[in-house]
């Protein structure tokens, strides 16, 4: 991945008319790279502009006697082999090697000033303000008592906050990439991955910028916290801030760390680039052997920088393989991660650093090819490159986004792995193609999964394993108009109450709900006081509210996502409820109220 920016820059200075050609030739460590289409996919993600091979029985591989990732083999106009470049952060060697060669051919009159025409894949995405793009990552957070999600939207080069309901409150950056801070429209991101939400404040892992930027959701500007915009090669850390460079971070995490009677923020770092994890200490904080760390440090805590699989009892001789997911469980005072190259799910324990294995990969540490799709224990677990964790505290569990087998699984503590859904199974609907980040719904017991290569959010239940698309309504897209709107009134008494609501679809005319589609309600807009059992469900539930003590006449939106057919036609249809709800204390507590909704 790091070598694609060194070629877009040597593509930028030399054109096909100056008689540089650049051409890809991907030959695949993990069965899922051999599908051209998985491919196609990588290269409208990274906004690959050169034309790409699918080598996927390794042929050039062998017989060009290529032996690492990546390797840069510079050609002459006749094909003669003039240099190898093996490895990453050769740019200044490529760029003189490329120039000189250029030059030399030129003056043999060997190079033709002639183009050739190329039609990048990434032109097939569509251009829209109002889609995702390649979704990676994502987190929910709590804002009074209403869960709200944030969205990692790669491809597009944004974070994206929005309500359970879909309804998108703010757009941080902008579609084009960039290194810039400042407020919400002129923030530029480079391929952000990783989120985490502490109080008004989100981290995001800017990794194409190699830095860690922190959005402010009061004041609605983003600032960089760490990095310089460059990538890094430091393998030790300890700057403050800005001038601590970084390599690739993938994903952050918050762990709240006890230091004598008070407790620290402290912001985990996955930096895949050099296989480690760092952390930005928040606080002045006396860390694993009373070392300490003041406010702004940002150092790396875990891993020597060696690409391995290697478990260990001391943090820095431990080896990691591309850490791609973090998952805290503060209550065990560890944090779980997506070793990705590994295959693997491993553990640190945040007491002192200790690291061990869980499920998947190797004993074997300098193994990185030991993956498949085998559910078991441990080390018979096989996974295939998984990028995103989710621990569920309320079942002690770890959900894993085993992203090249594009299925959901469930690992234990004790290192039992199952898988819960994917690939077809249980049913049609539970279908992915390469998730990358999960998040979990403690209210309402469901699960996010950011379906990236489907540029879509899913959400799981896990009451009745049904899966349903969040529709998400951008500011200003058509698609977040409904079709009607219905209007209630209710009381309800001033002091602390209850109400239930139930809805029922009647249509007027031949159309009828299609009886193999998912059919379900959201809760859109509830004031922060209140709080609600589900914020979705299908429809038919109920929705289940709960209002404080307060005079105040109350708003709730509520809007249904249903799946209706006319003869052998299926049409999406957005129905907006209303209900105004108004408090008085001659009203009773409970209040149970049922709406037939005709639609034409």
């Amino acid at each position: 991945m790091h070598i694609l920016p060194d070629l877009c820059a040597l593509e930028t200075k030399y054109s096909i008319q100056d008689g540089l050609i650049v051409i890809g030739v991907h030959s695949a460590k993990f069965s899922n790279e051999k599908d051209s289409g998985k491919i196609l996919s990588a290269i409208q993600r990274y906004n690959i502009a050169h034309p790409v091979i699918n080598d996927n029985k390794l042929s050039m591989w062998r017989n060009l006697g290529v032996n690492c990732w990546p390797t840069l083999i510079i050609l002459g106009p006749k094909g003669q082999p003039l240099f190898v470049l093996m490895g990453e952060g050769h740019r200044d060697e490529l760029f003189i090697y490329t120039k000189v060669a250029i030059n030399y051919f030129k003056s043999l009159k060997q190079i033709s000033n002639h183009n050739i025409p190329l039609s990048p894949a990434h032109h097939l995405l569509p251009v829209r303000e109002n889609v995702l793009r390649f979704p990676s990552k994502i987190q929910t957070f709590l804002n009074g008592n209403y869960e709200k999600i944030v969205i990692s939207d790669t491809g597009n080069n944004r974070i994206v906050v929005m309500k359970l309901g879909g309804f998108v409150e703010h757009i941080i950056g902008g579609q084009s990439s960039g290194f810039r801070d400042g407020g919400f429209d002129e923030a530029r991101f480079n391929a952000p991955q990783g989120i985490c939400v502490l109080n008004n404040s989100i981290y995001v892992a800017d990794t194409e910028n190699h830095a860690i930027r922190l959005i402010d959701l009061e004041k609605k500007i983003v600032t960089t916290v760490v990095g310089t915009g460059s990538q890094g090669h430091d393998y030790v850390g300890g700057k403050f801030g800005k001038e601590q460079a970084l390599s690739s971070p993938w994903d952050v995490a918050i762990y709240h760390h006890n230091q004598n009677e008070e407790t620290v923020p402290i912001v985990l770092i996955a930096i895949a680039g050099t296989h480690q994890i760092w952390a930005l200490f928040l606080k002045d904080t006396f860390w694993w052997k009373k070392k300490e760390y003041k406010a702004g440090t940002c150092a790396a805590i875990v891993g020597n920088g060696k690409e391995e699989n290697r478990n260990n009892a001391y943090p820095h001789a431990a080896s990691l393989a591309q850490p791609s997911g973090l998952a805290v469980a503060q209550e065990l005072q560890s944090v779980f991660f997506a070793d990705s190259e590994s295959s693997s799910i491993r553990k640190i324990h945040l007491q002192d650093g200790k690291v061990t294995g869980v499920a998947g990969g190797d004993k074997n540490p300098a193994d990185l090819h030991k993956f498949g799709d085998v559910d078991g224990v441990k080390y018979s677990v096989k996974l295939q490159h998984p990028l995103g964790v989710a621990w569920d505290s309320s079942k002690n569990i770890i959900y894993v986004a085993d992203t090249y087998n594009h299925k959901i699984k469930i690992v234990d503590v004790a290192g039992k792995c199952e898988t819960l859904c994917g690939d077809g199974k249980p049913t049609k609907s539970h279908t992915f193609d390469e998730p990358s980040g999960l998040a979990v719904l403690p209210k309402t017991n469901a699960l996010l999964i950011a379906d990236t290569n489907n540029h879509c959010i899913k959400m799981l239940d896990r009451n009745d394993g049904s899966i349903t698309t969040i529709s998400i309504e951008f500011p200003g897209s058509t698609s977040s108009k409904a079709e009607k709107v219905f209007n209630f009134d209710t009381e309800l008494s001033n002091k602390n109450a209850k109400l239930k609501l139930f809805l029922a679809v009647k249509f007027d005319s031949d159309v009828k709900l299609n009886p193999d589609a998912p059919q379900s309600w959201m809760i859109n807009s509830l004031p922060d006081t209140w709080s609600a059992k589900a914020s979705t469900d299908v429809i038919g539930s109920p929705i289940i509210l709960t209002a404080p003590e307060e005079n105040s006449e109350s708003k709730i939106l509520i809007t249904l996502n249903l799946i209706t057919c006319k003869t052998d036609q299926c049409i999406p249809k957005k129905i907006d409820v209303i209900f105004i709800v108004k408090r008085n204390s001659a009203a009773p507590n409970a209040v149970e109220e049922s709406k037939q909704l005709k639609i034409n």
